[in-house]
């Protein structure tokens, strides 16, 4: 079997998968979401939290809800990984914490946990202890994704609700996903890494032999149950530094799959559950085929410009494969490459930034496109509907009618919310790329020219759409990287999280209006591609001069 063939075949078994978990996993999610009773275990922690379940969040409670268990999140994060050598210190190791983990690189990591973004610059396994991947990192892992999954669920009530000031309750809904949702598949997912071989232990190591006769120590530790909320909760934060290229992250070619897998199946499937709550299924498949052109052409084109292997070098020895697993090879680690990158994941199985130029431009590109296609956890599905809004609203300009959405008129507070929305984003990634330039903090990395202008885009790039993942030719860990990062990763989440539920809050005072012979028809082809073509046409706008003089400067 050729490689491109057995790359086909990996990508279409996971199409079905993925079908399959839209349908079963977005009507579970969907029930979740929509329950009106409360366990037992949840009545518990509202009683500590002083929470009345009950009681429903306009969008300005919901919005500051939000914000406040983020910031104590941060806090809790920052002292947890400052103090973590005074707390069950396994492994021990020989450096201090304050040569480990110094204050703006703690300030940046749970900035960085807290939003999602899982952005690493340190090596897990020489910096952190067993107790703060498992009770700081992973946590995060989980309330996290549970935030962005809550927020989307707000949006979709805002269109699905008429003439209300509320949309949930952001404690019953974090609760709720957090529990119902994500525990319990990452319980199965974490078993069924354990059986591929991937380490679960809270032993200090294993000492080993190298084939020369030296010593070695093997650093183990809590990986499984982190490495399958990683993915499912597109987080990206690895326990080893080389992440899920790491034998004891990713062991085989079918863990490699299953990882793929989980970080997709959620963002795939919430389009489900925006139909369910809508009452009207097509519009979810709408928002689904959406998603799954972009993806589909991302996928294709990593997997093109990888195997294609332009460039000397990789034509000279026959294939790209400089800094890729010789376990999965060329085409399963660009399958990897566009999904953590199409979602806020950021995991990695190989190199980016040794991929060709033009390989190494898909990621970039997939970041640029907001993280739709499916995207995060909550964080895809809110952003394609911000994009759908915008969609309806051109083709309402094209035609001279006010637009409808669902059912629900896009005026002009709801277009300011979604354009503030799709400005924020690009707007930290270019200032950011500026400052970084005049700054002459570009100098920090190796390379110069094409690629090390790449890497600073990436870089900004990741942090801004929370993803996570780098050009890692680039060293980050400095005072000026880690605040200017930090910052890019804070507004980058919680800006679009205030104008989303701002328009959410707006959509949900409306009453329904009922569709005409005018109203365009947005679960039919016409809409499919004039959204993927917004989305397209406005990326190609922003981010084209900078792409330009990057990677396909590089390519050229």
């Amino acid at each position: 079997m050729t490689t491109a063939t057995a790359g086909v075949l990996f990508i279409l078994s996971l199409i079905v998968a993925l079908a399959v978990a839209y349908r079963y996993l977005g009507d579970y999610m969907f029930r979740v979401v929509a329950a009106e009773r409360h366990g037992r275990v949840e009545r518990g922690i509202y009683k500590v939290l002083g929470v009345d379940p009950h009681a429903e969040q306009s969008w300005g409670v919901y919005a500051r809800s939000v914000l406040a268990f983020s910031l104590i999140s941060i806090l809790f994060l920052y002292a947890f990984l400052r103090l973590q050598d005074v707390i069950f210190k396994v492994p021990d190791f020989a450096a201090t914490i304050d040569e480990r983990m110094f204050p703006h690189l703690a300030w940046n990591t749970a900035v960085s946990f807290v939003t999602n973004t899982n952005w690493q610059a340190y090596s897990g396994e020489s910096t952190m202890t067993h107790l703060v991947q498992m009770a700081g990192l992973a946590v995060q892992n989980f309330v996290s994704a549970a935030v962005g999954i809550a927020v989307a669920v707000a949006l979709v009530r805002g269109f699905a609700r008429r003439k209300s000031d509320r949309l949930g309750n952001f404690w019953v809904d974090l609760t709720r996903i957090t529990l119902r949702i994500l525990l319990p598949i990452a319980v199965v997912g974490a078993v069924l890494l354990i059986i591929g071989g991937v380490v679960q232990s809270l032993g200090d190591g294993t000492m080993a032999t190298t084939l020369t006769g030296a010593d070695q120590h093997l650093t183990g530790g809590p990986v499984a149950s982190q490495e399958v909320i990683k993915e499912l909760g597109t987080n990206g934060g690895g326990f080893y530094n080389v992440n899920s290229a790491h034998p004891f992250e990713n062991p085989t070619t079918w863990t490699n799959w299953l990882e793929i897998f989980l970080l997709l199946c959620i963002p795939f499937a919430l389009p489900r559950v925006f139909g369910r709550m809508v009452g009207d299924n097509r519009q979810g498949y709408a928002i689904l085929a959406v998603m799954a052109v972009i993806a589909v052409a991302s996928v294709a084109l990593t997997n093109v410009f990888e195997l294609n292997g332009a460039g000397t070098v990789p034509q000279a020895v026959g294939a790209a494969m400089e800094g890729k697993d010789v376990r999965f090879g060329l085409s399963d680690s660009a399958t990897f490459a566009a999904a953590t990158t199409l979602t806020s994941t950021g995991a990695v199985n190989s190199f980016h930034d040794s991929y060709t130029a033009l390989g190494g431009m898909m990621p970039i590109v997939n970041m640029m496109l907001g993280e739709v296609a499916p995207g995060g956890v909550g964080s895809g599905l809110y952003g394609m509907l911000i994009l759908a809004v915008i969609t309806v609203f051109v083709a309402g300009l094209m035609v001279g009618r006010t637009p409808e959405y669902v059912g629900k008129k896009i005026g002009a507070r709801e277009i300011k919310f979604a354009s503030l929305y799709f400005l924020i984003t690009p707007t930290l990634v270019l200032i950011g790329v500026a400052a970084a330039m005049a700054t002459g903090n570009w100098q920090t990395q190796l390379n110069v020219g094409p690629h090390g202008f790449s890497e600073v885009v990436y870089a900004f790039t990741s942090a801004a759409n929370n993803n996570g993942s780098a050009f890692a030719g680039i060293t980050v860990n400095t005072p000026w990287w880690d605040t200017a990062t930090g910052l890019a990763m804070l507004l980058g989440r919680f800006l679009p999280i205030i104008f989303v539920l701002g328009l959410a809050g707006s959509l949900a005072k409306q009453s329904p209006v009922p569709a005409s012979a005018g109203t365009l028809p947005t679960h039919k082809p016409l809409f499919i591609g004039m959204v993927v073509g917004v989305v397209v046409i406005l990326v190609a706008l922003t981010f084209l001069p900078a792409l330009a003089l990057g990677p396909l400067a590089e390519g050229l």
